[in-house]
């Protein structure tokens, strides 16, 4: 969020709060100087008396005018009512208050005692660039202020309000709208039950349950404010913004139309259907233009295109969609994941469609069923949001727990472990190969410890029990009767079975489990923060 912007709808509130305050204060004051003053015939044509029509009226006809105060009124023909201190105007009636407010209509009923015009058909008051159009307008001079009750329409040089109840105020330039109100402007409508409108700096208060709809989306709100000149809004109650396949909800958002960015702070929500994910923070921001979305404070990513939903927690995400087929997802810091067949931590991790690759980048370690996969790099290539193999290179080790202290291990410098669903499969070992397993007979019994060297190896898994086993070019083993074990000769050298990191369940993926300074494999540093 830009610091001009922030600064800017902090001005917008201060002004509508003055502006407010100001009319209230204008509205206190007026009344109290108020004082009834004789309305004055100043000119007419003719000037007649009938007591069978009207025996209360002077009758008048031909270039009408009134004054009273500071205000003059013409019209055609008039019934002035002198000791009541009221009139009645017929055709081509206008008043003018100064030089700057006119009210036009074909009829007027004006009492001079409470300074309230009554003003019917085809209705215009004009306040510089701001006209009012109605049938039925009544016009308080002591307040200062004209409301419309049976529809009406307002219009500046920015924007068309209309609703069926509104008011305005020349001195303040507020105006307040009720029910079925529509705000056109050459870049949206908005549609709501209650708005307040400020014509001279644009801004909308949005007051009421609201829709604006423009060719970048939809907004729903019940409260906030909006620029309609700047096209920046302030948005609380839990808004969202639609846009195409995607919607942003928050607590609140500030949302610059304009150039289509928008921020929203508390519960952060952004869900793009169409790609079927979910991007949620504490606070979050996201492009409609560039399609880039960030977010941060409880972050967490939702992937349920698969059935079985994908739980991501990091310190901060960010996510980009260029295209229908194309999405990048990066993830920074205290990475967890979750997802039935298969969980995971590291430090960083990267993903992009284009690639179908997921990178796990410094400490990672992967999980499926009783496997753990751990090196210095993971890489993770998808298939249809599907795990098609892990390849883990430089430092590798791959551990299949068996039961109580005996695990299967497999050691070397380049790993590549292949899935059929979620089940690994195939596993591929290059250089420096080390492994050591339990041969199990038909009942189930471990038959002892085979201990393997090679520089190559291949292993075929069916049912997550070793099947076919092929190590080259020069093999070393031995086996070990189960009785004859010792500790340390149960585990490779850099062992370590992480369960303790790994996450249980989609909640578990916001613990912070601190790595044991015993379980940091070489070289990596002593102490890292899942």
């Amino acid at each position: 969020m830009r610091r001009k912007e922030i600064v800017h709808i902090i001005i917008l509130f201060f002004l509508f709060a003055f502006t407010t305050n100001a009319q209230e204060q204008d509205t206190i004051t007026t009344s109290q100087n108020a004082r009834q003053t004789r309305v004055y015939l100043e000119h007419a044509n003719t000037l007649s008396y009938n007591r069978d029509i009207n025996p209360d009226a002077q009758i008048l006809v031909g270039d009408v005018r009134f004054r009273h105060d500071s205000s003059y009124m013409f019209c055609d023909s008039a019934y002035f009512y002198e000791l009541s201190n009221t009139l009645e105007a017929f055709s081509n009636v206008r008043m003018e208050q100064g030089d700057t407010l006119f009210v036009y209509g074909n009829y007027l009923l004006y009492d001079g005692n409470t300074q309230l015009a009554n003003l019917r058909e085809n209705v215009r008051m004009e306040n510089g660039e701001v006209t009012l159009f109605t049938d039925s307008l009544n016009y308080d001079r002591l307040e200062n202020i004209g409301y419309y009750f049976e529809g009406g329409l307002i219009v500046d040089e920015e924007n068309e309000l209309s609703s069926f109840y509104g008011q305005y105020s020349p001195s303040s330039k507020l105006a307040i709208f009720n029910n079925d109100v529509v705000l056109e402007n050459p870049n949206f409508i908005l549609y709501s039950d209650t708005l307040h409108y400020n014509t001279d700096t644009k801004v909308a208060l949005i007051l009421g349950p609201s829709v604006i709809e423009s060719d970048s989306g939809t907004v729903y709100t019940s409260r906030g404010w909006y620029d309609t000149a700047n096209e920046l809004s302030l948005l609380l109650d839990r808004s969202r913004i639609v846009s195409g396949e995607k919607w942003l909800e928050g607590d609140s958002i500030v949302y610059n139309r304009g150039e289509g960015f928008a921020e929203a702070f508390g519960n952060m929500i952004l869900q793009d259907t169409a790609q079927q994910v979910v991007l949620e923070g504490e606070y979050g921001f996201y492009n409609e233009k560039t399609e880039f979305a960030f977010a941060t404070e409880n972050a967490r990513f939702l992937e349920y295109s698969q059935g079985d939903t994908l739980y991501l927690h990091a310190d901060t995400l960010e996510m980009m969609t260029a295209d229908s087929d194309y999405r990048e997802i990066k993830a920074y810091h205290g990475v967890r994941f979750f997802r039935v067949d298969v969980q995971g931590v590291c430090d960083s991790m990267h993903f992009n469609t284009r690639d179908s690759v997921l990178y796990m980048i410094k400490d990672p370690i992967i999980w499926n069923d009783a496997y753990q996969l751990y090196g210095d790099t993971i890489l993770i290539y998808m298939n249809d949001s599907t795990v098609d193999y892990a390849h883990v290179k430089q430092f590798a080790f791959a551990i299949q727990h068996v039961e109580s202290s005996y695990y299967n291990q497999i050691k070397g410098n380049d790993l590549k472990a292949y899935f059929d669903g979620s089940v690994v499969r195939k596993i591929d070992v290059e250089g420096n190969a080390e492994s050591i397993y339990y041969p199990l007979e038909d009942d189930g019994t471990m038959v002892g410890l085979n201990a393997l060297k090679s520089g190559f190896l291949t292993m075929w898994l069916s049912e997550n029990q070793l099947d076919k086993l092929v190590v080259w070019p020069t093999p070393q083993g031995v086996i070990t009767p189960i009785p004859d074990l010792t500790p340390d000769q149960k585990t490779l050298k850099d062992f370590h079975w992480f369960e303790y990191l790994r996450p249980k369940d989609k909640d578990d993926i916001f613990t912070q489990v601190e790595r044991n300074i015993q379980d940091a494999p070489p070289p990596r540093s002593n102490k890292f923060v899942y």
